[in-house]
């Protein structure tokens, strides 16, 4: 039974690339390992365009969103103003009658409903 070479993943990633070179001159497992890898990052490196591609529509994305941000807080800023000039006109604590609200009153102050 052979001994199988295992230093392949330690060289790869610990050592440079000189030594890593040297150690696959002399292994024929590791040479294969070093294949497998090749083809591997051919792999991605075709598939590589086609990601970035999908991407590229995440910063349009996030233009949409901050303007539709702008927009919702610049609404909000004008009904705020708004507010604050109609509550000009009632004050905390202040309580209107029904004639103040525009009701028909009797002498008493209740409302009249006709039959």
């Amino acid at each position: 039974m052979e001994n199988k070479c295992s230093k392949y993943e330690g060289l790869f990633v610990f050592t440079d690339d000189e030594t890593l070179k040297k150690h696959l001159a002399e292994c024929e497992e590791c040479r294969k390992e070093q294949e497998k890898m090749d083809r591997v990052s051919e792999l991605i490196g075709e598939v590589k365009s086609h990601y970035y591609k999908k991407r590229e529509k995440k910063p349009v994305l996030k233009i949409a969103c901050a303007l539709m941000l702008l927009l919702f807080s610049t609404a909000s800023i004008g009904v705020i103003g708004n507010y604050d000039a109609m509550m000009d006109t009632i004050e905390y604590g202040d309580t209107l009658s029904a004639e103040e609200l525009g009701f028909p009153v009797d002498s008493y102050g209740l409302i009249v409903v006709d039959e």
